[in-house]
């Protein structure tokens, strides 16, 4: 028997704590249910929390495992055990099939620990950057319980579901980036190579005291420019953008980024779907796994992949500790759409709040979808005009004086 302390609330959203001495967490919150309380927190009596009894190391070097061979992983151990089989055979049996050799090393050393006593979520909890926090909460959750097996298909799920927006956006974005660099190469290229020979050629009909249009002009020392400095030029734009990619790591950078890129048309309101879909999907998944309300708002915070939603998140669990029903605090908050808090506020009243999100996080992800299939259909026009204008202003700007010159030799 352990001893648990709870935070809870009853059904006029007031806060109750106490404390019972029960076999796991799930107990604990059968208990609270048959009182009317919905819990808020659940800890050991030591004060460790789900999401921290474990410190997290950085894992195993070289032992990067792709998504798709983590959801197959999940999807396996999650039919192995849910059959009957042992959870340390199965592992071994995972481990030395798997054709993954990042997924080999990692697991060897799990069944290493699993075997010297250390519960599962504790070995997976070791590698974070195999098994993040949504994943260790959850199995944590799930062992718990009793009822790991549910729980791996929920994650196996739910990866599945990230990977797919994922490959969505990737897919929507390569194209476009691939004309941004043909658009790039293009642009020095015709500066470096061409523009210098057509200017010469242009200097030579007209003299040396030719007067050319002020457009010729200004690319003519734009070129020149580049030529005559490269050196300088190009060490000083890739050191640009090493800096500003390292800015955007630090705390500072990332805020300031995820807060721009949210103000930004089109792709803001993508970015905001995508934040929402994805806050739905893991808070349902920890909420339906038994976390407790607190410490599922702390987990999705960090899992939703932006600095705005997580800061919004934290403050939310703040204000839900103090008795707030996260329905209500969502629905001040611009960056959850109107059907967010009142979906919470259904499930909040139904006992059904994983439930209910699913439905939202399966709603944002086709407007995700439809979202991408636009951006896309804009993106490619937009880059092909951009393209066409910079080639038909360096075009202009050479053979406006060539026509010129022309007219008045055979004048």
């Amino acid at each position: 028997m352990t001893l648990f302390s709870y935070t809870a609330t009853n059904s006029s959203n007031q806060i109750i704590k106490g404390s019972l001495e029960t076999t796991d967490r799930s107990a604990v919150t059968t208990a609270l249910a048959k009182q009317g309380l919905r819990p808020l927190s659940i800890k050991e009596a030591n004060g460790s929390k789900l999401a921290s009894k474990v410190p997290r190391s950085g894992g195993l070097k070289g032992g990067k495992v792709k998504m798709n061979d983590l959801v197959m992983f999940t999807r396996e151990l999650s039919a192995m055990v849910g059959a009957g089989v042992p959870l340390l055979r199965s592992l071994s049996s995972l481990e030395e099939h798997t054709e993954s050799p990042g997924l080999k090393k990692v697991l060897a050393v799990i069944i290493q620990d699993v075997e010297n006593g250390t519960g599962i979520a504790d070995a997976l909890a070791k590698h974070p950057s195999v098994f993040d926090d949504v994943y260790v909460n959850m199995v944590r959750a799930g062992e718990s319980a009793g009822i790991l097996d549910d729980i791996l298909k929920r994650l196996a799920m739910q990866q599945e579901k990230n990977a797919t927006i994922r490959k969505k956006i990737k897919s929507a974005m390569t194209y476009p980036m691939v004309l941004v660099g043909i658009t790039i190469i293009a642009f020095f290229g015709l500066m470096l190579f061409v523009i210098p020979r057509i200017g010469a050629i242009v200097k030579d009909l007209g003299g040396p005291d030719a007067e050319l249009p002020m457009l010729t002009q200004i690319m003519l020392s734009i070129s020149g420019f580049f030529v005559g400095y490269w050196f300088i030029v190009f060490p000083a734009l890739i050191g640009a953008v090493f800096m500003l990619l390292r800015f955007i790591k630090t705390p500072k950078g990332k805020a300031m980024f995820h807060r721009l890129i949210l103000k930004v048309p089109g792709i803001g309101v993508m970015v905001q779907k995508i934040a929402v879909a994805r806050f739905a999907r893991t808070f349902s998944a920890l909420i339906g796994a038994g976390v407790a309300v607190l410490e599922a708002l702390d987990v999705t915070a960090h899992a939703v992949g932006n600095v705005m939603y997580e800061e919004a998140l934290t403050k939310a669990a703040e204000e839900v500790k103090n008795g707030v029903s996260l329905s209500s605090v969502v629905s001040k908050n611009p960056l959850f759409p109107a059907i967010v808090s009142q979906m919470l506020a259904v499930g909040e009243e139904t006992g059904q709040t994983d439930t209910v999100l699913v439905k939202v996080a399966d709603f944002y992800e086709e407007e995700v979808d439809v979202a991408i299939e636009g951006m896309s259909s804009i993106i490619e026009p937009v880059m092909i005009l951009i393209m066409g204008s910079m080639v038909g202003l360096i075009a202009a700007s050479v053979m406006g004086p060539i026509s010129s010159l022309s007219t008045n030799i055979q004048g």
